[in-house]
């Protein structure tokens, strides 16, 4: 494993747990180049998922564009890269356990959007302006009164 601060190509494993619900392998490692301590995730490579999109395009399931969605949203915001790594883990697991190899895209989001109001309410009202694509401030505001309420 490289180390991501100084890219030596040696490190030694501290601390090896099981993630939630036993999907993943949370690994805590040190760069024998520059003692430098990161985490990994290990997590079960799941192939032949298909994402189907509104207008019926079938697309291979992206890992990225997921993970790229989310970040964007939780940018600045305290909510740490492991936890997002956990999340990303367990939604894809609920997903492929509803929908077998073929996830209706909507359904990746609104997953996503639950775990977010969970976890930092301005991340998820991000992540839905560009999700739910809000014709206008009106419909933003009320998204963000509804918050208030389910509080």
């Amino acid at each position: 494993m490289q180390c991501p601060k100084c890219t030596h190509a040696d490190t030694k494993v501290l601390d090896t747990r099981l993630g939630k619900n036993n999907l993943s392998i949370r690994r805590r490692r040190q760069c024998l180049g520059c003692g430098y301590r990161f985490t990994t995730i290990e997590e079960i490579l799941r192939e032949g998922l298909v994402v189907v999109k509104r207008n019926g395009v079938r697309e291979e399931f992206d890992r990225a564009k997921m993970l790229a969605g989310i970040r964007r949203a939780a940018e600045k915001r305290p909510i740490e890269a492991e936890q997002i790594e956990m999340m990303i883990v367990e939604i894809i697991d609920e997903l492929e356990r509803e929908h077998g190899s073929e996830i209706p895209s909507e359904s990746i989001g609104e997953h996503i959007m639950r775990r977010l109001k969970e976890i930092d309410q301005i991340a998820y009202v991000r992540f839905a302006s560009v999700y739910k694509d809000f014709r206008d401030i009106e419909e933003l505001a009320q998204e963000i009164s509804d918050l208030k309420i389910v509080q």
